[in-house]
């Protein structure tokens, strides 16, 4: 069965229920800044599922598309992807449980649809808990569909329920649905919940019918809806047989461009060039629909343009191992939007831009990528000359004092001497030497440890820092994704941690701007924005009483007209609670409060409970400006001498700035 037809029968299957066939959401969310990508069929629908009635109606199904990269470094193996496309249908308080799971078998087993052989199929259902009871519900209606009883798994919440999406809201069992793969059990008690492979899974029915309270009970939903999943590269992969998904058509025409291009062949390759043959086939599919959506992005160093990037430089990384020419990558995506335009209109309305990118972005690439690689070649060889000094000083150690044929004579002469000791008179002379024989051991016992200290600072430089990473990043354009594979090539590992520190300031920095950042000081100490910069730390500081202190500042940008102000927080800022900000920054200008600061070192500002980012930001003296006892921050200023001195202040304006991060426009003094 080709992905064309299954996607066909999906979407007839259930407009023959009376479904109302949607659209595919964009990849790039709407109003949602929690997520970079839509990752499921659900996610668009969110509002409507929580109760906000659908212009279509209460019965939906589409195709979706959908991106999740959190996997990227598993692709190349036979299954995972960073694109796919997720069939669903929807009941938007209609239908419910007697009805979908019924529909469900007809779908998977009937002759006229997929025609799946039930035994080879298995279902989990929630086993319950004391919050909720056992799914029995399921488990009936999939015995009165056809199922047999060994065919059903009851399993725990984490197997077998959605959500809620918060601590409180809709919520409820699912059941799953599993191909079982023709081998033998991992044990006697194999079931869904096993990673060992047997069973596959291929749909998933969530009945949201709970409403989770805040204090961790479950009262029954007035309206319920039903959430289904069907991954149609993995339904294609099933019904086909193949032994990975990109032997399916999804892929076929794109190994075969790559094949083309490069003048190898996918099957029968070994390995490292089968994983590269995916690597590009998969990224390039994903970057043509994220720069062919209607809301789509170009590649940048922020939010989905960064994740783009690395999509596209890794595919041109791969490619190079593969022979790829230049500008290869806009030929594959040809061969993608060809393929999938029919499906998807945008990607053939936005062709010329698709591929305008995709040049320019590998150009770029091209560009630094040899700078990059030379400096990736000079910073391998400064710690190859380390490593090689302190190897060469621990094996002179043990050539000459870590010898176990010495240790074992030294304690053997010992022995003697306590022997000779024990039978004979004493003889001082041997007395003597048994004592300068336990010296040497105590000595030597000291150079062992420092071997071991070496060992450990050899660990040590066998890690790339991660500023070094970041700089390969920032100069050179390179994801730290290729660092982490090149230095995994030779041997070495990077300081993933001490990398995204970095990164995250890099971000806070770009947002700030160049010019206006408050590291120093402000660039423009003019009397208004002086005051403008006080009433960042109010902001802030408001915006903590009434948000809590998840609060933490993501950037800030002034003018002489206006502040802008970027904080994390999880979700839209209500009106209510922006009048409540703004109420509690006024009542401070009003307070007229006094603006002092001290000098302390870093350390002692954050046990003072000052705000700021904790790290290798600061020097070893850090000023900590105070608003009375109303906020407390680390700062390079200036300031007024006193909040009165704001007159009023206004919120004008809050939205999204990106993923996880909102924003906040405001004034003094109108």
């Amino acid at each position: 069965m080709t992905a064309k037809h299954l996607r066909s029968l999906f979407i007839e299957f259930f407009v023959k229920k009376g479904h109302t066939v949607i659209p595919s959401a964009s990849l790039i969310p709407e109003n949602d800044p929690t997520v970079l990508f839509t990752t499921a069929g659900m996610h668009p629908l969110v509002p409507y599922l929580m109760g906000q009635p659908h212009p279509a109606g209460k019965r939906l199904c589409n195709v979706q598309k959908c991106v999740r990269t959190g996997d990227i470094d598993d692709v190349g193996d036979k299954s995972h992807l960073t694109f796919f496309e997720m069939m669903g249908n929807w009941s938007l308080g209609d239908y419910f449980k007697e009805e979908m799971i019924p529909w469900s078998w007809e779908f998977l087993t009937s002759p006229d649809w997929l025609g799946l052989d039930p035994d080879t199929l298995a279902f989990s259902v929630f086993e319950g808990d004391e919050h909720a009871p056992r799914d029995e519900e399921s488990y009936n209606l999939w015995i009165k569909a056809g199922a047999k009883p060994e065919q059903i798994f009851y399993l725990p919440k984490e197997n077998n329920w959605w959500g809620p999406a918060g601590l409180t809201g809709p919520c409820g069992p699912d059941t799953e649905m599993f191909i079982v793969r023709d081998q033998e059990p991992c044990g006697p008690d194999c079931s869904p919940a096993c990673d060992c492979g047997r069973y596959l899974e291929i749909w998933n029915d969530v009945f949201m019918q709970y409403n989770k309270l805040a204090d961790g009970t479950y009262e029954p939903l007035q309206h319920a809806n039903v959430d289904t999943g069907m991954g149609l590269e993995r339904t294609v992969l099933v019904l086909t047989g193949k032994d990975s998904v990109y032997e399916t058509d999804l892929f076929s025409g794109i190994i075969k461009k790559i094949e083309e291009l490069s003048g190898k062949t996918y099957a029968g390759a070994d390995e490292d060039t089968l994983r590269a043959f995916r690597v590009v086939a998969d990224h390039m599919r994903t970057a043509t629909f994220i720069l062919g959506d209607p809301r789509g992005v170009s590649p940048s160093n922020v939010d989905q343009g960064y994740v783009l990037r690395r999509l596209i430089r890794r595919a041109v990384r791969y490619g190079r191992q593969l022979g790829l020419g230049d500008d290869f990558t806009a030929e594959i995506a040809i061969v993608i939007i060809d393929q999938y335009q029919d499906v998807y209109p945008e990607l053939k309305a936005k062709r010329s831009f698709v591929l305008e990118q995709l040049l320019l972005e590998e150009k770029r690439f091209a560009r630094t990528i040899s700078q990059g690689m030379r400096e990736f070649d000079k910073m391998l060889s400064h710690m190859k000359e380390g490593m090689d000094s302190f190897k060469a000083m621990r094996d002179k150690l043990q050539d000459t004092v870590f010898s176990t044929d010495m240790l074992k004579r030294m304690q053997e002469a010992q022995q003697v001497m306590s022997n000779v000791g024990s039978t004979l008179e004493p003889v001082p002379e041997l007395a003597s030497f048994a004592k300068e024989v336990q010296k040497l051991k105590e000595a030597f016992k000291t150079i062992e440890d420092f071997r071991g200290v070496l060992e450990e600072h050899l660990s040590g430089l066998r890690t790339i820092p991660g500023r070094d990473a970041f700089k390969l990043y920032d100069t050179y354009g390179f994801p730290v994704e290729i660092t982490m594979e090149l230095a995994e090539e030779h041997g070495l590992k990077v300081d993933q941690g001490a990398f995204e520190q970095r990164f995250r300031e890099h971000q806070k920095a770009s947002q700030a701007g160049a010019q206006q950042r408050f590291k120093g000081g402000l660039a423009d100490d003019s009397e208004q924005t002086t005051k403008l910069h006080t009433a960042t730390h109010l902001l802030q500081a408001a915006l903590r009483q009434v948000l809590g202190d998840e609060v933490e500042q993501r950037g800030s940008n002034i003018t002489a007209e206006r502040l802008r102000f970027d904080f994390t927080f999880g979700r839209k800022v209500t009106k209510e609670e922006l009048d409540q900000v703004e109420a509690i920054v006024n009542q401070a200008i009003k307070d007229d409060l006094p603006i002092t600061y001290e000098e302390m070192t870093a350390e002692e500002a954050k046990n003072s409970g000052a705000i700021g980012l904790f790290g290798d930001r600061y020097g070893e003296m850090v000023r900590v400006y105070s608003a009375g006892d109303f906020s407390k921050e680390i700062c390079g200023g200036p300031h007024v001498n006193s909040t009165g001195e704001l007159g009023s202040f206004k919120i004008q304006k809050e939205g999204s700035s990106s993923a996880g991060v909102r924003r906040i426009r405001a004034v003094v003094g109108q």
